[in-house]
């Protein structure tokens, strides 16, 4: 499977991609529903962030390329996966990488592929959403490629917020793994909002502040949604 993923073009990667992650989500119980707006081609995504399960809840979503700290590139398979998938590796603290990193996601966009990130640079429990990095949002700005805002919320079988997926602190995967097989009947809420227009000479801190407006409210007051639009694998 992994020589598969290594030989197909890049439209075959990105199919086989959500397939794993639609079938990853079935695997560890997890119903997905998505609702709101289509997402827009060539724009980029930014979320909140509660789990390593993010990641493949997009994905399962729309293939897309994350934004992820440079050291993944080294994990055991995980890190051979992720250099295989579109991802956009960031040397923190270093200007320099970050104007390099800046280009690579300026062409992904401009190429008409999505490219996500979280903002916040760290996951929280889910219970409130952090301070966006609004830096994070300047290639979209400088190529006049729009920001689209989705919420993500992990929800059990009562409907009410789940804390099992939240990897935060001194968690071992090992434990957020467990964590998350004995909460039965999760479900991961995704709330897709319109695009963010920014070629229209806004700060990056004021679109940064309209993302995460919308984010919180989807985070924090979730619209209705349709149980029945999980998407199927095809």
């Amino acid at each position: 499977m992994l020589l598969l993923h290594t030989l197909l073009p890049r439209s075959g990667r990105q199919r086989l991609r959500r397939r794993w992650s639609l079938r990853l989500l079935r695997l560890l119980g997890i119903k997905l529903v998505s609702h709101g707006a289509p997402i827009q081609a060539g724009s980029l995504l930014v979320a909140n962030h509660v789990s390593w399960l993010d990641i493949f809840v997009v994905n399962a979503l729309t293939p897309v390329a994350f934004v992820s700290k440079s050291e993944v590139r080294d994990w055991p398979l995980i890190g051979w996966l992720a250099a295989r998938s579109d991802t956009v590796f960031l040397r923190r603290g270093s200007r320099g990488h970050a104007k390099i990193v800046n280009a690579e996601i300026a062409a992904l966009l401009e190429a008409e592929h999505n490219v996500a990130v979280f903002p916040e640079g760290t996951t929280s429990d889910g219970t409130q959403v952090l301070h966006f990095h609004a830096a994070l949002l300047q290639p979209a700005i400088e190529c006049g490629r729009p920001v689209q805002p989705l919420s993500l919320r992990y929800q059990g079988p009562d409907g009410h917020l789940s804390l099992a997926p939240a990897y935060v602190g001194d968690m071992s995967l090992g434990q957020s793994i467990l964590a998350i097989v004995a909460a039965t009947g999760l479900a991961a809420q995704v709330e897709i909002f319109a695009p963010i227009t920014t070629g229209t000479g806004r700060h990056r801190r004021e679109i940064a502040s309209e993302a995460r407006d919308a984010v919180i409210a989807g985070v924090l007051g979730q619209a209705d949604s349709d149980p029945d639009s999980v998407p199927e694998c095809k």
